[in-house]
C-alpha cells in the first residue's frame, strides 16, 4: 500500500527553508520520486543556506593619512574616522586607508570620499557609488592659446542634466554597443539609448573642463573631470539590488550600503565585466570631447593621459575599492597611459603625479582637495555676501564659466579644503611625488543647474 503524501511548499518552510525559486524544482523531484522523510532531508541539504556571515567583532585596521589643520577640519576628520570604524567591520574587508582629502558622504558606516578599502572575493557597488569611474583626462595642446582652447571647448562640451539632443550627439562605438548587449547587466536597449545620448556630456556638481599651462613645458593642457553619467548610475542601481539580495541571504547584519556581490558567482563575474565596459564608455566619453576640441582647432595632441579615481581594482582575489582615490600602482590600470592627475580646485593647479605602493597608501593617492562642509553649509556661510561678490573675490584673474550661466558658489575654491594643506599632507605621509603642475587659466562647470530648471517653471494653462 502506497502511503506517500504529496509534499508542498509549507512542508519545506516547516523544515526551516525560506521560500525560494528552487522550491518548484525540489518539490517536483521529491514528489515524482516519492522520497521518504530521510531521503528527502538528505536531498534538501544542498539547498540549505549556510550560517549567516557575521560582522567583524572589531574593525579591521586602516591607515589614517589625514589630520585636521584647523578647527573647521576637526569635526570632518572625526566623522571620517568614525565612519571607517563602522565600515571596517564589514565581513569581506581586510584592509583600508583614508586620504588627506577625505570627507563623509552619508550615514555612519558608509565609505567616505577619499576612502580605500580592500575586500576579498567581493565587489561592493556602494563603495564605488553611482558615479562609477569618475575620472580625469589630460590632453597636451602644445603652444595653443589657452583662451582659444577654452573657447573651442565651450562650444563643444555639454554640462547639465540629460544627454545631447538628436543631431548633436557624439558617436558611441558600435563595438561597445555590441559588448553592452552581451552583458547581463547592460543588455537593456533603454540603457544603451541613454549611453548614446550621454556620450560627450559631463554632468554637473564638481565635474569640470579645465585649461591651464604646464609649469614644466609652458604647453597648454586641457583636463576634463566626469564619470559614467546615467549608464553608470543605472548599473549601480542594478548592482545594489543584486548585492542586497545576497546580503539578505548571507549577511543580514551588514549595512545595506555595504552589501556585496560574491565575485565567484555568475552575478559577480557578470558585474565585474559590466564595470569594465562602463569604464571603457567613460574613457570613450572623455576622448570624444578632447578629440572634438582638437579637431575644431585643427591640432594634433602632443600627449594624453587618463585615470579614474572612483572604481574597483582587482589584484588576484582582492578587490580594491577607491571612493575618490587616485590609483598609483600600474597593476590597477591595464591601459596605463602615463602619470596620474590630481585636480584641487579651479584656482589651483592640477597636479601631475606618480608614486609607488607602500604601507600607508595601499597603492593610492588623494583625488582632489575634498570638502569640510556640505554644499548647503558652505552657501549659508557666505549668505552675508551676494553671489556676484563671492564670485569676483574667488575667481580674480581667471576665466571661469558656468555652462548654465548660473553661478554655483558651492563649487568655488573656498568650498574645498586648503589645497596647500592637502599637498603638505601628501608629502608628510609619502603618498606620491608631484612631477608637474598645470597652472590654471580657466575652467567651465555646470553651474547652478537647479536655479532655472524646467521642472521649476510653472506651466501656463491653455485656454
Amino acid at each position: 500500500m502506497n502511503t506517500f503524501s504529496t509534499i508542498n511548499g509549507n512542508d519545506l518552510i516547516e523544515l526551516g527553508f525560506k521560500p525560494s525559486k528552487w522550491f518548484n524544482e525540489a518539490l517536483q523531484y521529491i514528489n515524482e520520486n516519492q522520497l521518504n522523510e530521510n531521503n528527502m532531508k538528505i536531498y534538501l541539504e544542498q539547498f540549505r543556506s549556510p550560517d549567516p556571515i557575521p560582522l567583524h567583532t572589531e574593525p579591521k585596521n586602516f591607515v589614517i593619512n589625514i589630520r585636521p589643520e584647523n578647527e573647521n577640519e576637526i569635526n570632518n576628520v572625526e566623522k571620517v574616522i568614525n565612519t571607517m570604524k563602522v565600515l571596517m567591520k564589514t565581513p569581506t574587508l581586510i584592509n583600508g586607508a583614508i586620504m588627506p582629502d577625505a570627507c563623509p558622504t552619508g550615514p555612519e558606516g558608509q565609505i567616505p570620499v577619499g576612502g580605500v578599502v580592500v575586500a576579498k572575493n567581493a565587489i561592493h557597488p556602494g563603495f564605488h557609488s553611482a558615479d562609477i569611474c569618475c575620472s580625469v583626462m589630460l590632453t597636451d595642446f602644445g603652444k595653443a592659446d589657452p583662451k582659444d582652447v577654452l573657447d573651442a571647448a565651450h562650444s563643444i562640451t555639454h554640462f547639465g542634466y540629460g544627454g545631447r539632443p538628436r543631431g548633436e550627439q557624439m558617436e558611441m562605438s558600435q563595438e561597445l554597443m555590441d559588448a553592452f548587449r552581451e552583458n547581463n547587466f547592460l543588455n537593456d536597449e533603454k540603457l544603451i539609448s541613454i549611453a548614446r545620448s550621454h556620450m560627450g556630456t559631463q554632468g554637473d556638481g564638481n565635474h569640470f573642463l579645465f585649461v591651464g599651462i604646464s609649469k614644466n613645458t609652458g604647453n597648454t593642457m586641457m583636463v576634463t573631470h566626469h564619470g559614467s553619467r546615467a549608464p553608470g548610475a543605472a548599473l549601480y542601481d542594478k548592482g545594489m539590488k543584486i548585492a542586497n539580495r545576497f546580503r539578505q541571504e548571507i549577511s543580514p547584519e551588514t549595512l545595506k550600503e555595504n552589501a556585496w556581490i560574491p565575485y565567484e558567482t555568475e552575478e559577480g563575474k557578470s558585474y565585474w565585466e559590466a564595470l569594465q565596459l562602463i569604464r571603457t564608455w567613460t574613457k570613450e566619453n572623455h576622448t570624444s570631447i578632447h578629440d572634438a576640441v582638437l579637431h575644431k582647432m585643427n591640432l594634433e595632441k602632443e600627449d594624453r593621459y587618463w585615470n579614474e579615481h572612483n572604481f574597483v581594482f582587482k589584484d588576484g582575489d582582492l578587490f580594491y575599492h577607491a571612493k575618490g582615490a587616485t590609483p598609483l600602482d600600474d597593476k590597477f590600470m591595464p591601459d596605463i597611459t602615463g602619470p596620474r592627475l590630481i585636480p584641487l580646485n579651479m584656482s589651483e593647479p592640477v597636479l601631475i603625479v606618480q608614486g609607488k605602493t607602500n604601507e600607508r597608501n595601499l597603492g593610492f593617492a588623494p583625488h582632489g582637495a575634498g570638502r569640510n562642509f556640505s554644499r548647503t553649509q558652505h552657501k549659508k556661510s557666505l549668505a552675508h555676501k551676494t553671489i556676484e561678490e563671492v564670485f569676483a573675490e574667488e575667481t580674480q584673474g581667471l576665466d571661469i564659466r558656468f555652462f548654465s550661466n548660473e553661478i554655483d558658489i558651492s563649487e568655488l575654491p573656498t568650498a574645498y579644503k586648503s589645497a596647500k594643506n592637502v599637498r603638505a599632507q601628501i608629502e608628510e605621509y609619502g603618498l606620491c611625488e608631484v612631477l608637474d603642475e598645470v597652472m590654471p587659466y580657466g575652467c567651465i562647470m555646470a553651474g547652478d543647474v537647479g536655479k532655472n530648471a524646467p521642472w521649476k517653471k510653472k506651466k501656463k494653462f491653455r485656454k
